[in-house]
């Protein structure tokens, strides 16, 4: 049977989902609302909660969190696409960044039946198609060498997670990336001069502790 962990703050989707021929365990979640997979757990929010956590740019520290945890992150938004507080190019520019930046997937649904059979659908396909099982993590994820090399060129001034891959496919090792030189620096695509400076700078300028 499939097992769905679900937070104890989510019954409205919880009622329609004991409707399916599924185990629904109920807890407190470390991160995310549902969780469906090993891999994969799933964030619901209304739509005015969204475009709220837009605003006050809660949704992306929670994009950083469930990133932590799991392999996968599914947004549900949940009510008429319609629904517009935000300017549209606000809206869309924040979905676009939470894609890109985070590797994360954003889906609409209408209302709360339409994200449970969203969710049930994502549990059938982890659990019986891909033998995924789910369980809550209690601790973050341990991060693979790539990742980890990915997070520290990320960490340089202007680098964000798609330039941190040229970076490295470039160069071949975080190594050789600290020690490129500005103009070898400029041959990977989106550095330009005075992003190799900054980086530059960032590498070679002796530490102060500021605090």
């Amino acid at each position: 049977m499939i097992t769905i962990y679900a937070d104890v703050h989510e019954s409205r989707v919880v009622d329609f989902l004991k409707e399916y021929d599924a185990n629904i365990v109920v807890r407190t979640l470390p991160v995310g609302d549902f969780v469906v997979s090993e891999r994969l757990v799933v964030e619901r929010k209304t739509r005015k909660d969204f475009e709220n956590s837009i605003i006050d740019g809660r949704v992306f520290v929670q994009a950083k969190n469930m990133k932590d945890y799991f392999d996968k992150v599914v947004f549900v938004v949940e009510g008429s696409i319609n629904e517009n507080r935000l300017e549209r190019n606000v809206f869309w520019g924040s979905c676009a960044s939470l894609i890109a930046e985070f590797g994360l997937s954003i889906v609409f649904t209408e209302d709360a039946e339409e994200t449970a059979k969203f969710i049930y659908a994502l549990a059938r396909h982890e659990q019986l198609i891909n033998r995924r099982l789910p369980y809550v993590k209690g601790n973050r994820r341990v991060l693979t060498i790539s990742e980890e090399q990915r997070a520290i060129i990320e960490a340089l001034p202007g680098v964000g997670p798609t330039t941190a891959i040229r970076l490295l496919e470039h160069f071949g090792s975080v190594k050789n990336v600290i020690n490129a030189t500005e103009k070898e620096l400029q041959e990977v695509e989106k550095i330009g001069k005075t992003k190799a400076r900054r980086i530059r700078k960032v590498i070679e300028t002796e530490f102060r502790n500021e605090r």
